[in-house]
């Protein structure tokens, strides 16, 4: 059987390029499930597997694209019958392995969830790994100990895991404020029901102290560096921060008085490779909270052969709002 896929590839002189082919199944990686794909996720890390930033592909010919949703075509495993509906996110696929950028997938099926009432492939796609991985971070957080009478809560990055976190925070009842560098985007936060947006630039002009007056219940925090660093010093006794993303940097320039004096708590989350329980609890629940209604005017869909360019838009920074893909 034959599908099409957007291929990458690299010259001998080690220029990438990318374009629609024709495959056979008997060229997909190995794995235990094979996945007719409907809708594939576009994100950042998208963008640069396919223009060869960051080193996240190594191997050539690739397929990429780090989500998916679609049907079983065939299983070697007994969890899922064909005609399943399933949705992936990480497990590097897109990077070590092909991912959702084709009609077709082969992967093991540990990396698969079922996808969850209530939710299209459609809407999976919308919401994506950004959506997972802001379920996860509010789990977190309220494993820890918050609740919305705790008080506003600092959601920072107005990108994707940043506006889908505002939104679901909302929904379940807490007061949130955005911090984002892109004013561009803050009638997209407002209409996500972020109770106040501030300025990324001003917030990092205030005066630094070791420690500062307490603001936030709980924090989000999609951009890392500098902006982590400060925001530590303003949560409040007994809060936490869910930690999530390093895009202004790896280095944590802190210092221990907001873990001594005030019990702060640093929760790391990567979605990359949850363990299978805790997606099937966490999709659920996302199925459950987010309102896909209010994401509907910030969706645009794209074929297979427009991806090259939204790679160079995604990474200049111009696309607003979730591209989901239409293989």
């Amino acid at each position: 059987m034959t599908f099409k896929a957007l291929v990458t590839d690299k010259s001998a002189e080690g220029k990438l390029s990318s374009q629609v082919q024709t495959l056979e199944d008997e060229q997909l990686p190995e794995g235990d499930v094979v996945v007719d794909i409907d809708w594939a996720g576009f994100n950042y890390k998208d963008g640069l597997c396919l223009k060869g930033a960051g080193g996240l592909v190594r191997n050539f010919p690739h397929v990429a694209g780090i989500d998916f949703a679609g049907r079983v075509r065939a299983s070697d495993d007994a969890r899922y019958a064909a005609g399943q509906e399933v949705v992936l996110t990480g497990w590097r696929v897109g990077e070590n392995h092909w991912g959702g950028f084709s009609q077709r997938a082969r992967v093991k099926a540990d990396w698969l969830v079922p996808l969850p009432k209530g939710l299209s492939g459609r809407e999976a796609m919308i919401v994506g790994t950004a959506g997972l991985t802001a379920m996860l971070a509010i789990d977190r957080l309220e494993r820890a100990g918050l609740t919305p009478a705790a008080g506003e809560v600092l959601v920072t990055g107005a990108g994707g895991v940043g506006s889908i976190a505002v939104a679901m925070l909302a929904k379940l009842g807490y007061s949130v404020t955005a911090l984002s560098g892109r004013a561009e985007l803050s009638e997209a936060l407002k209409a996500f029901r972020a109770n106040a947006i501030l300025d990324r630039a001003a917030f990092m002009e205030e005066a630094d102290k070791p420690l500062e007056a307490a603001r936030w219940a709980g924090v989000i925090d999609a951009v890392g560096g500098a902006v982590l660093g400060k925001l530590l010093r303003q949560v409040k006794y007994g809060g936490a921060v869910a930690a999530i993303g390093n895009a202004a940097g790896i280095e944590l320039n802190t210092n221990v008085l907001p873990f001594i004096l005030r019990g702060v708590a640093l929760l790391g989350i990567d979605s990359v490779m949850q363990p299978y329980e805790a997606r099937v609890a966490a999709w659920a629940r996302l199925a459950d909270i987010f309102d896909i209604k209010a994401y509907g005017g910030f969706v645009a869909e794209i074929g297979l052969a427009d991806l090259p360019d939204a790679a160079d838009r995604i990474l200049a920074g111009s696309v607003k709002g979730r591209l989901i893909v239409k293989p």
